[in-house]
C-alpha cells in the first residue's frame, strides 16, 4: 500500500516530468518557429534583391533611352543651327551682291544723268542753231524771192509736207509689206487647209414652188365652184396659187418658204386624194403644218449633230431648222450655216481659238433670216435678240453679231465667223444671180471707180468680188491712192447692194523706158 508521502512524491515527480516535457516541447516549437521565420526572412531578402535588380535594370534602360533621345535632340539642334548658319551666310552673300548691284546701278544712273545733261545741252545748242538757220533762211528767202514772212512760211510748210508725205508713204509701204507677208502666208495656209477639208454642194431654191398635175381637170378641182376651193386654200396657207402660168403645173408663190412647203405638201395630198373641198383643205393644211414642224425640228437637230457643237436651247434649234427652207442668193441658208460652222471650227483649231464658240457662232450667224419676214430689223439684230432671249452665252452672241460688221469685232471668234461666212458665200457656185443683175452690178461697180480723178483703167474680177483700179502715177500719189481706195469702198457700200464683200485694189506704178544706142 502506497503511502501518502509516496503519492506526494510521485505527484511531484509527475509534475516535474510534465513541466520538463512541456518545457522541452516549447523549446522545440520555438526552434521550429525560429527556423520558419529565418526562411521567410531569407525569402523576403531574395525577393527584395530581385525587385531591386529589376528596378535597377528598368532605371538603367530608361536612363539609356533618355540619354539617347537627348543626344538625338542635340544632334538635330546642331543640324538646324548649321542650316540656319548656311542660310544666313547665303542671305548675307545675296545682300552683298544686291548692294554691289545697287552701287553699279547708281553709278550707271549717274553716268546716264551726266550723259542726258550733255545731250540736253547739245539739243539746246542744235535748237539754237536751227532757230538761227531758220531766221537766216527766212531772211534769205525774202531777199531772193521777195516774199513776205507769211508767204515764205507757207512755201516752207508745203515743201516739208511734200517731203514728209513721200517719207511717210515709203515707211507705210515697208511696214505693210513687212507685216502682211508673214500674216498673209499664215492666213493662206489656214484657209487652204480649211477649204480643202470641206467641199459640199449647195442646192438652189426659188421663191416659187411648182406642183405637177396629171391633167387639166385638177386645176378645176383646185379652183372649185365659184373659186371657193382656191380661196379657202390661199386663206389657210397664206400663199398665192397661180393655175394658168404653166399647162402641167400649179405655181405656189410666197415670200415665206415655209408657207410654200406647207402649201405644196397639202396640195399634193389633195390632188392624190381627189376630194377637194374647204373642210378637207383645212384638214390637210393642218397635217402638212405638223409635218413641216417635225421636219424643222429634225433639220435643226441634224445641224447640231453634224457640226458637233454643244446642244442649244430647243427653241433655238427649232428656229435654226427653219433655215432649211430659206435661201439667200440661191444658196440654202441652213446648209450654208453648217458649212460655215465646219470652216470656223477648222480655222479656230488652226489658230488655237475656242472651237465650240466659233462653230456655234457660225452655225447661228444667219438665224435671224428664219424670222426676218415676220420681225422688223436686220437679220443680225433679230439673231442677237433670239440668242439673248433663249439663253445663249455672250461669247456666242459676240461671235455671230459682227459677221456683217454691224458690231465691232470683240473676240477672235467673231473674226473667224466673218471669215467663214465670206469663204462659204464667196466660193464659186455657192450663190447664183441672174445674168442681167450680174452684168448691171459689174458695170456699176466699174463706173464708181472710173468717177475718181486720175483713174486710167478699171477691171471688175472674180464675179464682182474684186475690183482693180489702175491710176496715173503722175496724178495720184501713194497717200492719195490710199485715200482713193477708201473713197471707192465707201461709194460702193452706199450705191450698190451685193452679197459678201468687195476688195478694192489701187495699182500705181511708174515705168521708165530708155534705149541704149
Amino acid at each position: 500500500m502506497i503511502t501518502l508521502q509516496t503519492a506526494i512524491l510521485l505527484t511531484i515527480l509527475g509534475v516535474g516530468i510534465g513541466f520538463s516535457v512541456g518545457y522541452l516541447i516549447r523549446i522545440l516549437v520555438a526552434l521550429s518557429k525560429k527556423n520558419s521565420i529565418e526562411l521567410d526572412i531569407k525569402k523576403m531578402m531574395l525577393d527584395a534583391r530581385e525587385k531591386a535588380e529589376k528596378v535597377t535594370l528598368e532605371a538603367e534602360s530608361k536612363a539609356s533611352e533618355t540619354l539617347k533621345s537627348a543626344r538625338e535632340q542635340v544632334r538635330e539642334r546642331e543640324e538646324s543651327i548649321i542650316k540656319a548658319d548656311e542660310r544666313l551666310a547665303k542671305k548675307e552673300e545675296s545682300l552683298v551682291k544686291k548692294e554691289e548691284g545697287l552701287e553699279m546701278k547708281e553709278i550707271e544712273l549717274q553716268s546716264e544723268a551726266e550723259g542726258l545733261k550733255i545731250r540736253i545741252a547739245e539739243i539746246k545748242a542744235i535748237k539754237e542753231r536751227v532757230d538761227n538757220s531758220k531766221t537766216e533762211i527766212e531772211t534769205e528767202i525774202q531777199k531772193v524771192a521777195q516774199l513776205t514772212k507769211e508767204q515764205a512760211e507757207q512755201k516752207l510748210l508745203q515743201q516739208i509736207e511734200t517731203e514728209a508725205e513721200k517719207s511717210l508713204s515709203s515707211r507705210l509701204y515697208k511696214l505693210e509689206n513687212f507685216a502682211t507677208e508673214s500674216l498673209e502666208q499664215k492666213a493662206k495656209e489656214i484657209l487652204a487647209v480649211s477649204i480643202q477639208r470641206l467641199a459640199v454642194s449647195v442646192p438652189a431654191e426659188l421663191f416659187s414652188t411648182y406642183v405637177p398635175i396629171i391633167s387639166e381637170d385638177d386645176k378645176g378641182k383646185i379652183i372649185g365652184k365659184e373659186g371657193r376651193n382656191i380661196k379657202a386654200f390661199e386663206k389657210a396657207t397664206g400663199v398665192e396659187v397661180l393655175v394658168d402660168d404653166q399647162p402641167d403645173a400649179i405655181m405656189l408663190s410666197s415670200f415665206d418658204p415655209i408657207r410654200r412647203q406647207v402649201a405644196r405638201i397639202a396640195l399634193e395630198r389633195l390632188l392624190k386624194d381627189g376630194r377637194i373641198q374647204p373642210a378637207k383643205i383645212e384638214q390637210e393644211v393642218a397635217l402638212a403644218q405638223e409635218e413641216i414642224n417635225k421636219v424643222i425640228k429634225d433639220e435643226g437637230e441634224r445641224a447640231i449633230y453634224e457640226t458637233g457643237i454643244t446642244p442649244l436651247d430647243p427653241r433655238i434649234t427649232a428656229i435654226l431648222g427653219r433655215l432649211h427652207f430659206r435661201t439667200s442668193y440661191g444658196q440654202n441658208v441652213l446648209q450654208h450655216s453648217i458649212e460655215c460652222a465646219h470652216l470656223a471650227g477648222m480655222i479656230a483649231e488652226e489658230l488655237g481659238a475656242n472651237v465650240n464658240t466659233a462653230k456655234t457662232g457660225a452655225l447661228v450667224h444667219d438665224i435671224g433670216k428664219a424670222l426676218d419676214h415676220e420681225v422688223q430689223g436686220t437679220h443680225v439684230e433679230i439673231g442677237r435678240k433670239i440668242l439673248q432671249k433663249f439663253g445663249a452665252s455672250e461669247d456666242i452672241v459676240k461671235a455671230m453679231e459682227a459677221h456683217h460688221e454691224e458690231y465691232p469685232y470683240e473676240t477672235v471668234e467673231s473674226r473667224i465667223v466673218q471669215t467663214a461666212d465670206a469663204i462659204s458665200g464667196g466660193r464659186p457656185g455657192a450663190r447664183k444671180d441672174n445674168i442681167e443683175n450680174y452684168i448691171k452690178r459689174l458695170t456699176e461697180l466699174e463706173q464708181i471707180a472710173k468717177n475718181e480723178k486720175g483713174v486710167e483703167r478699171v477691171y471688175a474680177l472674180q464675179a464682182g468680188r474684186e475690183i482693180r483700179v489702175f491710176v496715173h502715177p503722175e496724178v495720184v500719189s501713194d497717200s492719195q491712192a490710199k485715200n482713193m481706195a477708201i473713197n471707192i469702198a465707201k461709194n460702193i457700200e452706199i450705191e450698190l447692194k451685193y452679197p459678201g464683200e468687195i476688195k478694192v485694189h489701187i495699182i500705181r506704178e511708174t515705168r521708165v523706158v530708155e534705149y541704149a544706142r
